[in-house]
């Protein structure tokens, strides 16, 4: 067996299946970018097939990304490999990544297909798809509840049609480690041609275990592919953390004995950019990448590290990304100075337009905030992001007055397809007040299911970064906005959300 670990990172696509989480695709590009400088082996785009949208994010990766794998997802069917393989076109490097449900339960109910059925289905898709790439890899859905002898039928079978990779998903999170690694151990030790192909692992996080399964999937059932996404993100409680199966790998590379190619320095740029983008707010005690992942209250804990890090400390914070300059500009920072920190926060922007645009927001901010964190340049580069895209709404001035026992009103300044219009409302607060001004106008109808704010870094003069969550018809989309002012923060995150409800884009869930 091989001693390099293969990091298939699939935030792009099962990540995006988590409720509110679809990107776009010059977000997606901008993340994937992201995966790239993060050295991550094998990129999953997205499901092609699934809509002209993901076609077209897939395509766009596929012909920017030059150092990964770029992958797209597929059902086992030769329509939705063509299209696939279409938009794989330009890669420097192509997988198809084709999938068929093989549980008891998911082919009777899901599929209504029998077992000699899905056998057949298994080893056409297989076989088509490696006739238009070299690349194939193939997974079981609910690989892990399936019968052993049937799965293993399939797997030998579909090796023989040309599968390069085998991919076992615990699609429902019902594994526990031990149990889930002697699977993975007992399906190679069964398949006759098991060593014709790279074994994979992928978990969800159904019982707070996707990463522990993994990592035994690796370390007792010899796989050498982990299936993982930034931050944890996905539907449900999530899929296997990316941050947490590098960072374990690595330091307790006495246990594993295995190499990574990954360029941790990346880990945190990577993990403030996902989270920008989806609104997916980073709790503060996550590992490797929570705010407080290298913090130390305790006094005890506190003169140890002073002494000596290693005493509570088993990783470097530097070597995952975190600055040790917290405080690194002010408002009498030059460009260049500016440049600089952001290629030093791994932030890589596409023009200098781009940079030019983010110089003149943090100008702004600085002059309105004394000390500028690193946190609050993430902030602002990912919101200039958002704001170069093409837009239905724009914010141009706010205006709320409250005061105790006064309702609040609030009148806001806003553009719609470029023109100004002013809208003016009461509310329970002036948050309340402000979004509702907007709604006066535009009258989108949605509801709200989720309103959440952030401290970007830890004083009264911090940025308060805000999502909102809107539903309507069916979509759901997150807004995200960040300003010192957090009545200003809610009302760019609103506006934000009512541009993703008016892109149309579509989205197909596709495997779990």
């Amino acid at each position: 067996m091989s001693d390099k670990l293969i990091i298939f990172d699939t935030t792009l696509r099962d990540g995006e299946q988590s409720p509110g989480a679809s990107m776009t695709r010059d977000e997606k590009l901008r993340i994937a970018r992201q995966l790239e400088r993060l050295k991550v082996d094998v990129i999953e785009a997205g499901f092609a097939a699934s809509s002209n949208g993901d076609f077209e994010a897939v395509q766009t990766i596929a012909n920017a990304i030059k150092d990964s794998t770029v992958c797209s997802l597929s059902r086992a069917n030769d329509r939705d490999i063509a299209r696939a393989a279409e938009a794989l076109k330009g890669a420097n490097s192509a997988r198809i990544h084709t999938f068929i449900a093989t549980s008891p339960l998911h082919m009777e109910k899901k599929l209504r297909m029998t077992p000699e059925q899905v056998l057949e289905q298994a080893k056409l898709a297989v076989r088509f798809a490696r006739n238009v790439v070299a690349d194939v890899e193939f997974s079981p859905e609910d690989g892990y509840r399936s019968d052993v002898d049937f799965l293993c039928r399939v797997l030998e079978a579909v090796i023989k049609e040309g599968a390069t990779t085998l991919n076992i998903p615990d699609t429902v999170g019902y594994a526990v480690p031990e149990l889930y690694g002697n699977f993975i151990k007992t399906l190679r030790e069964r398949v006759p041609n098991s060593d014709k192909a790279v074994w994979s692992v992928h978990c969800h996080n159904d019982l707070g275990m996707a990463v522990a399964n993994s990592l035994a999937g690796v370390k007792i059932g010899g796989a050498r592919q982990i299936e993982c996404t930034i931050n944890g993100l996905g539907e449900r409680a999530g899929n296997c953390s990316l941050e947490e199966v590098v960072m374990a790998v690595k330091t307790r590379r006495d246990y594993f004995g295995l190499d990574l190619g990954i360029d941790t320095q990346h880990i945190v740029a990577a993990s403030r950019m996902v989270s920008q983008t989806t609104g997916f707010v980073v709790q503060p005690n996550k590992a490797v990448v929570g705010a407080n992942a290298f913090a130390h209250a305790s006094g005890i804990h506190q003169d140890g590290v002073l002494k000596a890090r290693d005493t509570y400390e088993i990783m470097r914070a530097e070597d995952v990304g975190w600055s040790a300059n917290k405080i690194v500009l002010g408002k009498l920072s030059g460009r260049n100075a500016f440049k600089q920190r952001l290629q030093e926060l791994g932030v890589s922007l596409d023009s200098e337009q781009e940079v030019n645009a983010a110089f003149a927001r943090f100008k702004e901010l600085a002059d309105r905030k004394s000390e500028i964190f690193d946190e609050d340049i993430l902030a602002l580069v990912g919101d200039e992001s958002v704001a170069t895209e093409k837009e239905q709404y724009g914010l141009v001035s706010l205006s709320q007055h409250s005061e105790t026992g006064e309702r609040p009103r609030a009148r806001i300044v806003f553009t719609v397809d470029g023109k100004e219009v002013c809208g003016e409302s009461d509310g329970n607060g002036p948050v309340d007040a402000s979004l509702k001004a907007i709604e006066s106008h535009v009258k989108s109808g949605a509801e709200m299911v989720l309103y959440s704010v952030n401290a970007i870094s830890g004083s009264t003069e911090s940025q308060g970064e805000v999502t909102v969550r809107l539903q309507n018809s069916g979509r759901v989309v997150n807004g995200v906005g960040a300003d010192p002012d957090i009545v200003v923060a809610s009302a760019k995150a609103y506006l934000s959300a009512l541009n993703k409800l008016h892109s149309k884009a579509d989205r197909v869930a596709a495997q779990g």
